[in-house]
């Protein structure tokens, strides 16, 4: 009896003392990284070019980020800006624009071509720029061209959207809910920027705004976690501003210098 009472005793011990042992903590957020216009910042490549998809698809990083327009003939190209040397890209067939070289060497790339290399690594997201017109016909037919050809090629998993134009993000959710649609702004823009709740509103999946309006309204990137939105800012090129931006706990940072976010990230130094 003596013997059973002791063996109870001490398996009462034994459970009090593992319930009371410290739980393992919960792993801390992670900040992702995305390679502004590509990881271009490598001899020989340039931003918004094949070789910067490459460079960053090598790196592994969560995304590249790239900027499309339209031809005159329907085919979406990658850039930067309207024009291109000088030749308005909405107002060239592609077979025009094709003379134009990049400073390495490479002609202006198709979109379609950025999927194909998607396709084989997976591993980093295409984060499209569909930029912003004055005219919201031309806007359209950008989504239009855009969602076609990602359907088409069945890449829908493989990428997000980004956009200043509220226009363009709304047809994407029109024509394809399920997408990830990104509202961008600056705090020159911050007028027209919205808050966790509009953006909730919308449907919109979360905010990529500049470093510069998310400290005059830090409170944001709280407010969007609780909602369930996605935080990015950009363009962090500072490595002061990016401990900053990493200390408030955002998910993404969009960085033309991804290997020095990188390196703070994995130190923890911020």
């Amino acid at each position: 009896m003596k013997t059973k009472v002791l063996t109870i005793f001490l398996l009462t011990l034994i459970i009090t003392s593992s319930c009371n042992q410290p739980k393992p903590q919960e792993p801390q957020h992670q900040t992702q990284i995305i390679a502004h216009r590509g990881f271009w910042r490598v001899e020989g490549s340039h931003e918004n070019s094949i070789s910067s998809l490459q460079n960053a698809q090598r790196e592994r990083f969560f995304g590249s980020e790239l900027d499309v327009h339209v031809t005159l003939d329907g085919i979406v190209v990658v850039n930067h800006d309207d024009d291109i040397q000088g030749m308005i890209i909405n107002d060239h067939t592609y077979e025009e624009l094709q003379v134009v070289r990049l400073p390495n060497g490479e002609t202006i790339p198709t979109l379609r071509r950025h999927l194909e290399l998607a396709a084989e690594n997976p591993d980093t997201k295409l984060i499209i720029e569909i930029k912003y017109k004055d005219c919201q016909e031309e806007e359209s037919r950008a989504v239009v061209k855009v969602l076609s050809l990602v359907e088409e090629m069945g890449m829908e998993n493989y990428v997000e959207y980004i956009s200043f134009s509220r226009h363009i993000c709304r047809e994407i959710k029109r024509k394809s809910p399920s997408a990830v649609v990104v509202f961008l702004s600056s705090l020159g823009r911050i007028d027209s920027a919205l808050s966790p709740q509009e953006l909730k509103a919308y449907g919109f999946s979360g905010f990529s705004y500049h470093y510069n309006l998310i400290r005059h309204k830090p409170h944001w990137v709280a407010e969007a976690r609780e909602l369930g939105l996605t935080t990015n800012v950009w363009t962090v090129n500072n490595e002061d501003i990016m401990r900053e931006m990493l200390a408030l706990g955002v998910d993404f940072i969009t960085t033309s210098f991804p290997l020095e976010l990188r390196a703070i990230i994995e130190q923890g130094d911020f």
